[in-house]
């Protein structure tokens, strides 16, 4: 049977090499080519070409602090309900009550502020 042999693995992982090596080679050829002219910008740091003002950037730590949060809320939630679906319907939907109070609570904040 053609799943028992021992070299099927090593042939389809060298197979996918070929490939792989075959698609980068052909994105090579027609891949669109830079001009002299435009290299100058593109090669500043920041390779977008834009200069970085000389002002110091400042960072809100305040917006970043509420993003991190719901990162984090979310995160958890999603792991939770991740792990819950085999149990009962209820828990999940617990769970998600708890999420939407807490993204409730954090709204409320934000706007008092």
């Amino acid at each position: 049977m053609l799943g028992d042999s021992p070299l099927l693995l090593p042939a389809v992982f060298v197979f996918s090499l070929v490939i792989m090596f075959f698609i980068y080679w052909l994105g090579g050829k027609i891949s669109a080519r830079a001009k002299p002219g435009n290299v100058v910008g593109k090669t500043a740091p920041y390779a977008c070409g834009e200069d970085l003002p000389s002002e110091e950037l400042k960072v809100d730590l305040d917006r970043f602090f509420i993003f991190a949060v719901y990162f984090m809320i979310f995160d958890v939630f999603a792991f939770i309900l991740a792990t819950s679906f085999d149990s009962l319907g209820l828990i999940p939907a617990v769970y998600a009550l708890i999420v939407l109070g807490a993204v409730l609570m954090l709204l409320a904040v934000r706007r008092r502020l």
